[in-house]
């Protein structure tokens, strides 16, 4: 036993790793880690018991909460209901719906959260009551937006309109809400600056630029404008099918892998095929021609088109969805114009009628003039254009093509004198149509061509086509083509061909001036131009 009672309640001296001993600075850097460990494990102590605590007090505990990853491991038969179905006389039942958080507003008690389904949104609140605990508010005004949540509520009568969403005149008591897919907390854009109207004030963020919403583009097409969109482009494909189905028309599905350019020109794709090459189809039409040759008598294919154009324009594109028709006719192209015409007459009546609610959905964030037209088409000859194109100072030749400008403003002059967005242009000059383009009758520099407007840009262009094939070849060789390339289209004429016309429309186009929209990127749900090709 130790005389020293000193020395018997020393402690060991306190050594490093390799058995050196400390020296009081390290021994007191030790001391304040250990205690500052201790304080931090306390904390965590408190936190936990105090999380505890809410726990047991949380009387809405099991009505709120993310939702483990759905397996597909039951069917619960429950009802869902979508957003567009509520309204103000359903004001007191009960509504399981699956949303997305579109915006949230939470502060102490209250919680506001606007619930988004595609271009459709409605204001829900969550707020402490006997059903709804504090945590279940806290947890509500903490979801991330974009999250995806299923929402059971009751249906309430909104106290003044919520001009902020489609259901203006109700709004949802939530009693349940769970997570189902958390978004993360930062987003590359914010919806609501990408739905900011043009020719409004920029908010903290500014706009979303296109590069960057094309960057984004899953998000940027939860927009309800972009909704609205591609439902409109949507209905210009159904309605373009039922009115050709209708009319006894045949729809056929033409290859996309080709042997020869099939415009003639050098804007085509070209790859690799086994050991030798092909090209990516820049028109259905050499195989709309041979159907007809086939006896289908009348066809329409919708398709994706390419264009090897190093165009970066606002209405061009690398690939497009073709929408293209062809048929036969008895004594005159024109009975063939006729059908195209009263198509698009058809076409804009079903849009007008369909989508109104989708059309006015665009107009909120991209303002423009209805799009008016004549029924039936209004048809002007080519050399008509011209002159009221020279008579408002442009200087041009019979022959010559129409530039893009000169299309805007003929577009222009037209819906002054005639009061329509859409017009049809026929008689066009032969030498700035395609090979397969029949020259006219009477006058050899001209042809039997047309092309289609809205709002003063081409959306069709169309012609007969020589289905003699003597009169094929010649004209092919007319511009330099090589005939071993095209052999078998020229040889589908050689067992007795029904005189034909037809066109070819570009879906992207045509949305994009019906909605008076500035770029054809708008409309083209992943597009591939020049500079993009991602995502």
């Amino acid at each position: 036993m130790a005389d020293n009672p000193e020395q018997a309640t020393q402690l060991p001296e306190q050594t490093d790793a390799e058995g050196k001993p400390l020296s009081k600075k390290a021994i007191k850097k030790q001391q304040k880690e250990a205690e500052k460990e201790k304080r931090k494990a306390e904390v965590a102590a408190k936190l936990d018991a105090e999380a505890e605590a809410r726990k047991a007090d949380d009387y809405s505990s099991g009505c709120y909460g993310d939702l483990p990853l759905v397996q597909s491991k039951e069917k619960t038969g429950r009802v869902w209901t979508h957003i567009r179905e509520l309204e103000v006389s359903k004001v007191g039942q009960t509504f399981l719906m699956r949303t997305r958080v579109h915006n949230r507003r939470g502060a102490g008690k209250l919680c506001f959260l606007v619930l988004r389904q595609q271009y459709h949104t409605v204001q829900a609140v969550v707020s402490v009551s006997d059903a709804v605990s504090k945590q279940m508010v806290r947890y509500a005004s903490d979801l991330h937006l974009e999250s995806v949540v299923d929402v059971t509520g009751v249906i309430s009568a909104a106290p003044e309109k919520i001009t902020g969403c489609t259901q203006q005149d109700i709004e949802i008591q939530v009693t349940k809400i769970f997570c189902v897919s958390k978004a993360m907390p930062q987003l590359p854009l914010q919806i609501e600056d990408a739905m900011r109207p043009e020719g409004a004030e920029d908010g903290p963020q500014g706009r979303v630029n296109q590069d960057t919403r094309l960057d984004n583009r899953i998000i940027d097409l939860r927009t309800t404008t972009n909704q609205a969109i591609f439902r409109v482009q949507a209905a210009i494909c159904r309605i373009f099918r039922a009115h050709l189905t209708a009319k006894g028309f045949v729809e056929i599905h033409s290859p996309k892998i080709i042997s020869a350019a099939s415009e003639g020109g050098a804007n085509v794709f070209e790859v690799s095929y086994f050991k030798g090459q092909a090209y990516l189809a820049q028109s259905p039409q050499l195989y709309k021609q041979m159907c007809i040759c086939a006896d289908f008598e009348k066809v329409f294919t919708t398709g994706a088109v390419f264009r090897a154009e190093d165009s970066n324009t606002h209405r061009h594109l690398c690939e497009f969805v073709g929408l293209d028709i062809e048929m036969s006719f008895y004594e005159h192209y024109h009975e063939v114009l006729e059908v195209i015409g009263g198509m698009f007459i058809a076409l804009f009546k079903g849009l007008h009628a369909e989508c109104a609610e989708e059309i006015a959905t665009v107009n909120k964030q991209y303002p423009a003039e209805p799009f008016t037209f004549l029924e039936p088409s209004l048809i002007l000859n080519y050399a008509e254009g011209v002159e009221m194109l020279r008579a408002n100072g442009v200087e041009m030749g019979d022959e010559d093509d129409l530039s893009t400008p000169n299309e805007k403003l003929l577009g222009r002059l037209v819906k002054e004198k005639y009061g329509t967005d859409y017009y049809i242009l026929d008689k066009y000059p032969l030498a700035v149509r395609p090979f397969y383009t029949m020259p006219d009758p009477f006058n050899p520099k001209l042809s039997n061509s047309y092309d289609m407007f809205m709002r003063g840009e081409e959306i069709l262009s169309g012609a007969q086509r020589i289905h003699d094939p003597d009169l094929l070849t010649e004209r092919a060789l007319h511009h330099n083509l090589d005939l071993q390339k095209i052999k078998s289209y020229i040889d589908s004429f050689r067992y007795g061909a029904h005189p034909h016309a037809g066109g070819g429309i570009g879906l992207e186009r045509v949305c994009m001036l019906f909605l008076g929209l500035n770029n054809i990127r708008k409309t083209s749900m992943f597009p591939r131009d020049p500079k993009r090709l991602t995502p």
